[in-house]
């Protein structure tokens, strides 16, 4: 079994990660061979470091990386030479010291819900199927914080509506169960009843629930388009991503007072500590309301 194959399948990693690593391997493979490094065993601790600082200049092999895409290209690359020891096709792994570049923490960038609600409104003409479905696809996403690769991959048995949760699988397949919003629960039920058996006819049949106009899946692609046209007629000129959703789901609840811990599940984040983040947004929102309202603040 290959590296890629590994992390498909022992690791669980989603198929976009598994691209993207691929990527990140050919660059590497094909800076190896122009420095005549075609073995695993020639490469040493300071080519690894050399090609991780190669990675932020166009050269030959690709244009100049962000920060955070170089980090993944060396996280990458270790993990390969660590599965090469794994293996037995060589003895020492050249990564040992080598640490991918530190990504300085951004905070998130949150929709105010009065932003959040002028998208939803913009999604599209409610008496289109379209429209319909557009409306489930947002309200899905601010009113869960699912990610869009969880939201297009629903099943229509993974919704629950006399018990309003549905069933999400997400990375590594792990799987969560997420209350769903009156909202939410309201625009997927007028979706499903009068909006997807039109697109359904269409095509050759599928669980999905999210469907296209020629009714199969509907793409990654199509759905951060159906969003980016809705944030648009918003009025809104930053972008806005379907992740752009996910940070502020998140940071609604914990402006409203919920706990960090419940945010981590919802999410399904593994750990707390990639949740807390969204903390820092909270504790930002919380010095404005201090710097305008007390006397003695300024």
């Amino acid at each position: 079994m290959g590296y890629l194959d590994h992390i498909a399948v022992e690791r669980g990693l989603s198929t976009h990660t598994v691209q993207a690593y691929g990527r990140d391997l050919r660059r590497y493979v094909a800076w190896c061979d122009l420095r005549g490094l075609v073995t695993v065993d020639a490469i040493r601790p300071n080519d690894v470091s050399d090609f991780a600082i190669s990675l932020r200049h166009t050269d030959e092999h690709g244009p100049a990386l962000s920060a955070p895409s170089a980090a993944r290209s060396v996280i990458a690359v270790r993990g390969l030479h660590k599965f090469a020891v794994r293996e037995g096709w060589t003895d020492s792994d050249p990564c040992v010291e080598v640490q991918p570049t530190a990504i300085p923490k951004r905070l998130p960038k949150a929709l105010s819900y009065s932003e959040v609600s002028a998208i939803l409104e913009a999604s599209g003409d409610l008496e289109t199927a379209s429209g319909l479905r557009n409306r489930a696809l947002l309200e899905l996403l601010y009113g869960t914080g699912t990610r869009i690769s969880e939201a297009i991959g629903l099943d229509i048995d993974d919704i629950d509506f006399d018990q309003r949760t549905l069933v999400v699988t997400g990375k590594g397949d792990k799987q969560r169960r997420l209350p769903l919003g009156e909202y939410a629960s309201s625009a997927l039920t007028d979706y499903l009843v009068r909006a997807r058996p039109i697109f359904a006819v269409k095509g050759r049949g599928t669980a999905k629930v999210f469907l296209n106009t020629r009714g199969g899946p509907l793409s990654r692609q199509s759905a951060w388009q159906i969003l980016a046209t809705a944030a648009k007629g918003a009025g809104i000129t930053a972008a806005v991503s379907p992740h752009t959703m996910r940070h502020s789901f998140a940071t609604h609840l914990l402006e409203g007072g919920a706990d960090v811990r419940v945010v981590q599940e919802l999410l399904g984040h593994s750990s707390v500590t990639t949740t807390q983040i969204y903390t820092q947004v909270t504790a930002e929102t919380l010095r404005q309301v201090y710097a305008t309202s007390h006397p003695r603040a300024l």
